[in-house]
This record gives structure tokens, C-alpha cells and sequence, in this order.
């Protein structure tokens, strides 16, 4: 019996948004595990329809080339749904017999409004290393219908099955199948200039954990991944930079997962490990659980070759941190942790979120406030985005806080949603673009230092500043 030709799929987003704020360098690390734990029972392939900015046309005539008995469509949030679908609809125009497969973020969290398109026979909910092997030998006829893990449409009724296991041991998965894809555009690149850009190139991006275990209001990571804290053995990631210099010649590194610190033993022993096997090199951490640091672990990240970290401390003010997005947060060791890794020579940004529903207009300048007095090297502030499943989510049905034109079935997140009486989603626009300006522009020595950071020059550092305000402004147009 021939094996089955097996497609997984990137649509491009930018058939639903083209809006550069909007859009992200995204390396389908996730498909690329996919394909590592299939590849021995199919034979597989990855189409991505995004990085190649390809029309719906073009992809049409791709995806008939390959010529595939299922094709994987992975989409990473409601908002970029219609792209998923867009991308179903093509492959069921070449063969209606082409069985179609949906996962990612989106399928997870919304898996009933997903299988409702008749172009889309089964959804993957939860990981999909395993379920989708599972549901390639069911295909194969080698083995039943997954018990677990599978949204699909049976006699008209939906039938879902719940989330797929979590896996437990994630070393048990074997290295992302990059010889799949043309892994130097991805790794020489980036989708626009920025604080948090790669440090060198080439360069990979990787996950060292799953799960997380503090549940923020806003975050659907523990409906995604779980609550709890499964991480990757050190050995493994080191292993897997090991191979990324050794193969591809990486030269920098941008750790993605959330909780790289949540052990502290293990991320000194990633960290040691990179000096010790003369793998370090520079890397960037985009998520960092500030309160899990400390000075020693500073000095060993530094060390080890970090430049750059990004701090999650969300509010300035302890009702809104405790009561409503819940994350253990203590203002001044964050103070501290800042000035500690500031002074090691590594750059240090802050994410900083404000427009909660029950959030006073006093809250949301306290926390514009904390902002400036944190002195980081550069302060991100987003408006607060209502997501599917979760607290936020209902928190935002409670108090009747969505804006009134939202569409609970598409998402947004690059457009504030959440109205009060206290503020309107203009009102946020408008303080986030001059205050972003105002904190991390101001100062000419922290102005220059971005700019370096970014990889231009002030006066291109100017320009993007000019940008960005057009696109805030533009946005409430």
C-alpha cells in the first residue's frame, strides 16, 4: 500500500489582513514537529502560503502539484480564521475527496465554529503531534477514530471528542523536521525591524516548555497547553542548539516559551550547558516571568549570551495585577530585577497592558506611570484583547464591555475591543501612541541606544515613530 501524501499547510494571512501591525516573521516551528512525528507513516510535505505571500491562485496551483491526500491547515487565532477556511475551501476545489484537516490555536479554542465549514472533515483540538498520527492511521484504516482530540460533523450533529492529551515527556519528540522547508529564508530574516529582532543571523527561534501555570486573565495559554508546567529536560534544548549550529549554522537564538524561568535549576543548568558546550551564543527571551529571576541567574544568562529580554509586568497598579489579571507580580523586585539586568548590559523591555473592564481612568495613568518609573530601555503598552476562553473573555460579558460593533466569531486583537465608561477604545488608542512615544523617545541616549537596538538609524527610528502613530491613528478612523 502506497503511503499517503500528506500536506500541512500555512494560509496566508494576508488574504484576510494586510495590515503590517498585524503580521508577524512566523517559522512553522509547529508544523515542523508535526511533520518530524508523521514522516515515517506518510509522506509529507509544508506549504506555506504566508512566508511566500502567495495568491489564492498560486496556492491553488502548489497545493495541485503536490497533490494530496490530506492536507493540515494550521491558523494561530480567531482573528486569521478566514484564511484557515479560505485555504479548505482551495483544497476541496482541486478534489473533493482531499480529506482536510484543521488545528492550531484557533481550531483549538473554537473547534465548533471551525467544523461547521463543510470544506473541513475533522479538527484537531489541543497538541497535535500525537492526535494527528492518530488520525492519519484512521484514514490509513490501521486503527479507530481517536477517542480524543477530534472535533468533526457527523449526520449534521458536531461530535467532539474534548482536547487531546497532553503530552507529558516532550523530550520524546523528536527535532523539528526543518529539512522540510527552506529553513535560511526563515532563519535569515525578519518581518519588520524591531527592539526584539534577532540578534544575529542566522538564527532559530525554539520552545523549551508547555503549559502555564499562573493563569493571567488574558492569556489562553492553559486552555492551549494546560496549567501545568511540563517542560523539556536541559539536555534536550541544549541538544537541539547544539544541532541547530552544527546543521544551519545558527548564530542567535530567541527563546519563545513562556516560563524558560519558571525552574530556576533548569535554566541555569540550559544556560551553563551553552557555556560548557561552547553553544553560547547571543539569544533574546520575548516572555519573561520577571518574578522568577534573580541576580545570580542575571549574571548566568548574561554569560550564556542574552542581549535582551521582555518583561511581562502588565499593570501598575496591584487591584488591577491581583484582582483582575491575577499574576504575582511584586513592583519593586521588579525594580529591581530591571536595574540588575540593565547593569549585566542586556537590553530590557516591558509589556504593559492597559483598558481592562472595571479599570479606572486613574488605574490605566498609574499604570502609564509605572511604565516611565520602571526606567526600562523600552516600554510596550497594549490595549487589553478579549480571547476566546478566557477570564478576560468573561469577565468582558460580565460587565457588557465589548465594543458594540465587535464579532465574537472573528477577533481582533490589533484593535482595542473592550469599551467602559470609563474609556473608549479611541481613548486608549490615542494615550498608547503618545505615551509609547513620549516614554521611550524622550531621553537622546535611550533614543540612540534603541535605535541600535532596531538595527537603524535615528532618523529611520523617526520615521517608524511617524508610522506608527499614522497606523494608531488611522485605526480609529
Amino acid at each position: 500500500m502506497k503511503k499517503l501524501k500528506v500536506v500541512l499547510v500555512v494560509p496566508n494571512f494576508r488574504w484576510v489582513n494586510s495590515d503590517i501591525n498585524a503580521l508577524w516573521h512566523y517559522t512553522p516551528y509547529n508544523l515542523c514537529l508535526l511533520a518530524a512525528v508523521i514522516k515515517d507513516i506518510c509522506d509529507v510535505s509544508i506549504l506555506d502560503a504566508y512566508t511566500s505571500n502567495m495568491s489564492e491562485d498560486a496556492f491553488k496551483s502548489e497545493l495541485r502539484k503536490l497533490n494530496p491526500d490530506i492536507v493540515g491547515i494550521t491558523v494561530l487565532m480567531d482573528q486569521y480564521a478566514s484564511s484557515g477556511h479560505t485555504a479548505a475551501k482551495i483544497a476541496k476545489s482541486i478534489n473533493r475527496e482531499i480529506i482536510v484537516v484543521m488545528g492550531g490555536v484557533y481550531a483549538t479554542v473554537n473547534p465548533e465554529r471551525a467544523v461547521k465549514d463543510n470544506n473541513i472533515d475533522f479538527v484537531v483540538v489541543g497538541e497535535g503531534e500525537y492526535a494527528l498520527r492518530d488520525l492519519i492511521g484512521y484514514v490509513m484504516k490501521k486503527n479507530p477514530l481517536p477517542q480524543k482530540g477530534v472535533c468533526y460533523s457527523l449526520d449534521g450533529k458536531i461530535v467532539n471528542t474534548g482536547h487531546a492529551d497532553f503530552i507529558k515527556d516532550l523530550d520524546d519528540i523528536p527535532l523539528p523536521a526543518y529539512h522540510l522547508i527552506n529553513f535560511k529564508n526563515y532563519a535569515n530574516s525578519a518581518h519588520r525591524k524591531s527592539v526584539d529582532s534577532p540578534r544575529k543571523y542566522p538564527y532559530a527561534r525554539i520552545m523549551t516548555s508547555r503549559g502555564c501555570p499562573y493563569g493571567c486573565s488574558f492569556c489562553q495559554v492553559e486552555v492551549i497547553s494546560g496549567r501545568e508546567f511540563r517542560p523539556r529536560s536541559a539536555k534536550n534544548v541544549l541538544d537541539e542548539i547544539a544541532w541547530l549550529k552544527k546543521e544551519y549554522g545558527i548564530k542567535s537564538l530567541i527563546f519563545d516559551d513562556d516560563n524558560l524561568f519558571t525552574d530556576r535549576q533548569r535554566a541555569k543548568d540550559i544556560f551553563q550547558g551553552m557555556i560548557d558546550r561552547d553553544i553560547a551564543m547571543p539569544w533574546a527571551s520575548i516572555a519573561v516571568a520577571v518574578f522568577k529571576l534573580d541576580e545570580e541567574l542575571i549574571k548566568l544568562m548574561k554569560a550564556s549570551g542574552c542581549e535582551y529580554i521582555d518583561i511581562a509586568i502588565e499593570s501598575g497598579t496591584e487591584r488591577v495585577l491581583k484582582k483582575i489579571i491575577k499574576k504575582p507580580v511584586n513592583f519593586e523586585q521588579a525594580k529591581e530585577m530591571a536595574r540588575s539586568a540593565k547593569k549585566e548590559g542586556i537590553y530590557v523591555a516591558a509589556n504593559f497592558i492597559i483598558g481592562f473592564p472595571t479599570e479606572t481612568w486613574d488605574e490605566i495613568r498609574q499604570t502609564i506611570k509605572f511604565a516611565e518609573d520602571i526606567d526600562v530601555d523600552y516600554a510596550k503598552i497594549f490595549t487589553a484583547m478579549p480571547l476566546r476562553n478566557t477570564k478576560l473573555w468573561e469577565l468582558c460579558e460580565k460587565e457588557s464591555a465589548f465594543k458594540e460593533e465587535f464579532d465574537k466569531s472573528e477577533g481582533m486583537w490589533n484593535v482595542g475591543q473592550i469599551e467602559t465608561k470609563e474609556f473608549s477604545s479611541r481613548d486608549l488608542t490615542i494615550l498608547r501612541a503618545y505615551e509609547w512615544d513620549r516614554i521611550n523617545f524622550t531621553n537622546p541616549e535611550k533614543r540612540k541606544k534603541t535605535a541600535a537596538m532596531m538595527g537603524m538609524t535615528e532618523d529611520e527610528l523617526k520615521e517608524t515613530r511617524k508610522r506608527t502613530f499614522n497606523s494608531a491613528f488611522q485605526s480609529i478612523k
